[in-house]
Order: structure tokens, then C-alpha cells, then sequence
């Protein structure tokens, strides 16, 4: 985005809008990443999952950033049933999104909430989960879902710049990455923009959040530049995530430390979740905030005794 918004149109901005543009734009030369540094870690990861993927032994293992964050919490919960299940709380960001994505190709300019609207009417008609879960709700739980989704959606229209055709603008566009072995990896980013060119690293990753900071923010972005890195075998140049309710964003350069930390915390949680699974290591426990939600708080001690010292945001 370094040239996306002529000074014209700078003016039009708000002072939001400006700083976020300020934040996202590249200042300096362009960014070209050694091509043998990235040929190596490349190499340096394909090599790591045909090694684990043999530990593994034939199972398939498909890596998300949520996979990542789990096993370095609590491993009594990773090990646990996946039974998560969809609340207009939760369904608000995918909702939202879509609303977004609309905006962004929509003839003339839509209010947030005619997005919000085509988009769930959209969202119902796929064959899904995320598309049966709107399909089947009732009156109170999609006027909370609205409301949250027009929300998420006014707040990102109103913040961030116009985002011109130019930016190649893609919404939770998928990105796989199928080293040799049965390890996959997998990710979804709310927003990646910029157009390749050459060599030149010149997308930006971006995350959205609704609520207050976290470590893990960084780590999910850490991965997804690891994943475009090796997919795409150009880094990408930055990594946003901005906090919707704040008007704020953090933001963090990519370099060869960041993606090789990356690849580093993501074989080590590989490498846990084997230990795990296979070789039925004793799984640590790990206080913190998801334990609201733990399906077994009722039989962790040391889950209650967190929550009830208030240490729970």
C-alpha cells in the first residue's frame, strides 16, 4: 500500500484513517529477502515434517494457528473432544467478514448493515456448517448476530482506509502448505493485501480483533507469514493485527528471525502433540483464561482456583 491512496484522497481521510494508512505503508527501500536464506528455510521445514511425519506414523496431521495455541496452553485441553459450537458472539466475525468483503466489491457504497444483511442471507444459503448454523436460528439469536456483525463491520468501514483495486485485497483466503510426509499446513487470515511483484515482499498480513490484546496475536501471525513463506516462497512485509474497539493496531516487520521463530514454535508443538498422542507422555496443566470454558474445569483444581483468585479477565 505505498502508493495506494493518492494525496487527493488523502485528505478525505479521518485522522483514523490516516494514521492506520501511515502504519501500513512502506517507508525505505523495497524488501527482498536473500533467495538462498528463504531456499533454506524452506528446506529446513520440508526436511522437519518428513521427519515427523514418519514419528507420526502414516497419520495425517493438519497444522492450524489454533492447533499451535492449544498444545503450548493447557495440554489437558488439547487433548480434549473439539466440541466447539458456534453463538452470535463467536459467528459475529465470519459474518462480519463477509459483510466486508461485499462492501469491497459492491456497485456503489452500502450501509454496514445492508452488508450485514445480504451477507448472512449469503452465508444461510451455503452448505455447511457455518451455513446451517444461520439457517437455523431463531428471531433473539439473529438480531444479537446482526448487531454484533454490523458492529465488527461499521467499525472496519469507518477505521481503516479505502482499499483501492489496486491492493489486490483478499479476505480469509485460504493457504495451504502439503510438505512431503502427512503433515499439512492450513490458514485463513481476515485480510492479506498488496500485488506481487518479482521478488519484492509486498503483502501485508492483517488480523482483525474484536476484544483486547495478546501475546498469541502475534504467534497466529508469526505462523501465517511462515505459511505464506513457504507456499508462496516470498515473505510477506508486514504483520497488522488492529483491535476493531480500540481504533489501535500493532504491527511487526518480517524478517528471517521472525519466520525461523515461527517454524521453531510450530515444530515444537508438532513435536508435543506426538509425544502426546504417541508415545502418551503425561499431559501438562496450564491455568489461564480459557479455562471459562474448559470442559473439564469441574475436575481441574488448579483450572477453579485460577478463576476463583479472579485472575480471569
Amino acid at each position: 500500500m505505498s502508493d495506494a491512496t493518492p494525496p487527493a484522497g488523502r485528505e478525505a481521510l479521518t485522522p483514523t484513517q490516516l494514521h492506520v494508512l501511515q502504519k501500513l505503508e512502506r517507508s525505505g527501500p523495497p524488501v527482498i529477502f536473500d533467495h538462498d536464506d528463504v531456499a533454506g528455510l524452506i528446506a529446513e521445514a520440508e526436511d522437519t515434517m518428513r521427519d515427523l511425519s514418519l514419528r507420526l506414523g502414516g497419520e495425517k496431521l493438519v497444522v492450524f494457528k489454533s492447533f499451535i495455541a492449544r498444545i503450548h496452553g493447557c495440554e489437558v485441553l488439547h487433548l480434549q473432544p473439539d466440541d466447539f459450537r458456534w453463538n452470535p458472539a463467536t459467528a459475529a466475525g465470519f459474518v462480519a467478514h463477509k459483510a466486508i468483503e461485499l462492501s469491497l466489491n459492491w456497485r456503489g457504497t452500502p450501509s454496514p448493515a445492508d452488508a450485514v444483511d445480504e451477507a448472512i442471507a449469503r452465508l444461510a444459503d451455503q452448505d455447511s456448517y457455518r451455513g446451517d448454523y444461520i439457517a437455523g436460528l431463531t428471531d433473539g439469536a439473529h438480531a444479537e448476530l446482526r448487531a454484533r456483525a454490523i458492529d465488527r463491520t461499521t467499525k472496519f468501514l469507518q477505521q481503516f482506509p479505502p482499499l483501492p483495486r489496486s491492493a489486490h485485497p483478499m479476505l480469509e483466503s485460504p493457504v495451504r502448505w502439503r510438505p512431503p510426509g502427512t503433515i499439512e499446513f492450513s490458514g485463513k487470515a481476515d485480510l492479506v493485501v498488496g500485488r506481487p511483484e518479482g521478488r519484492e515482499s509486498r503483502r501485508l498480513i492483517i488480523d482483525f480483533k474484536s476484544g483486547g490484546t495478546s501475546p498469541i496475536h502475534l504467534h497466529d501471525l508469526r505462523f501465517y507469514a511462515l505459511l505464506e513463506t513457504l507456499s508462496q516462497k516470498i515473505p510477506p512485509r508486514r504483520l497488522v493485527t488492529y483491535y476493531l474497539d480500540y481504533a489501535e493496531l500493532e504491527v511487526e516487520d518480517v524478517t528471517m528471525d521472525v519466520l525461523h521463530a515461527a517454524l521453531m514454535r510450530t515444530v515444537d508443538a508438532i513435536e508435543r502433540h506426538i509425544a502426546l498422542t504417541i508415545d502418551r507422555a503425561q499431559p501438562v496443566k496450564k491455568e489461564g483464561p480459557p479455562c471459562r470454558w474448559c470442559p473439564v474445569l469441574t475436575d481441574c483444581a488448579e483450572g477453579s482456583a485460577y478463576l476463583r483468585r479472579g485472575d480471569d479477565p
